[in-house]
């Protein structure tokens, strides 16, 4: 029980440590509001992989998840942390992912299968963060995706890395997991990643960090 509230401490700490960082990087170097934001998502819920081996309970995730929620909506009324709420389009995406994060945790220690709550995390946080600043910097040989003559926000680009990335990403922690690959989870990789980049183009105001995890977690539930 002290291990845990200690680990729990050590938690906050460090992910204090890289809100702390990620603006300082903010103010001195001038750095976009839009990647200051993407790298405290990435550095933040990569940080989050290891819940599993390490809170026996989902009320020490919600303890965590409530207390950076409250610091997310704090310093957004005190107009703090410029780092993560300086984007000129609307978002809820910051407020969303500590939801995210609780949530998956839960169902994953409801089912007792650990996976279910890493690879989504993976997904969220390498995949996610990559199909935004690919499609929102790059512009040559980019567009903007249309569905039945409707031109949506996300680009061709962006979509395609989550696609190919999340991919990746599964074949690899299906491999480590099950210490074997097989076209079983050949396909089940790519369903995933199909599923997922769906969720994340008909995602708006950063729903994604919570559409993305909960699709992955539905497909991981239906066919593991």
């Amino acid at each position: 029980m002290i291990n845990i509230i200690v680990l729990s401490f050590v938690y906050l700490l460090g992910i204090t440590l890289i809100l702390i960082f990620n603006e300082l990087n903010y103010r001195r170097l001038k750095i976009k509001g839009e990647f200051t934001r993407k790298f405290a998502h990435f550095a933040s819920t990569l940080a989050v992989v290891p819940f599993p081996y390490i809170f026996p309970s989902h009320w020490y995730v919600l303890i965590l998840a409530s207390i950076f929620f409250a610091v997310l909506l704090i310093t957004y009324q005190i107009k703090q942390l410029k780092s993560i709420h300086d984007i000129e389009r609307k978002s809820m995406g910051s407020y969303l992912l500590p939801f995210s994060i609780y949530i998956t945790f839960l169902i994953s220690d409801l089912s007792g299968n650990k996976f279910i709550f890493i690879l989504p995390m993976l997904i969220l946080a390498i995949s996610d963060p990559m199909a935004a600043i690919l499609g929102i910097n790059i512009v040559n040989f980019n567009g903007r995706i249309k569905i039945f003559g409707r031109k949506l926000k996300k680009t061709y680009l962006g979509s395609g890395a989550f696609l190919l990335s999340s991919f990746i990403i599964s074949v690899i922690a299906f491999y480590f997991h099950f210490k074997v690959f097989d076209l079983k989870l050949f396909w089940l990789a790519l369903i995933i990643s199909v599923v997922g980049t769906l969720a994340e183009l008909i995602s708006w105001r950063g729903s994604d960090n919570l559409t993305i995890p909960l699709s992955i977690v539905l497909i991981l539930v239906l066919f593991l």
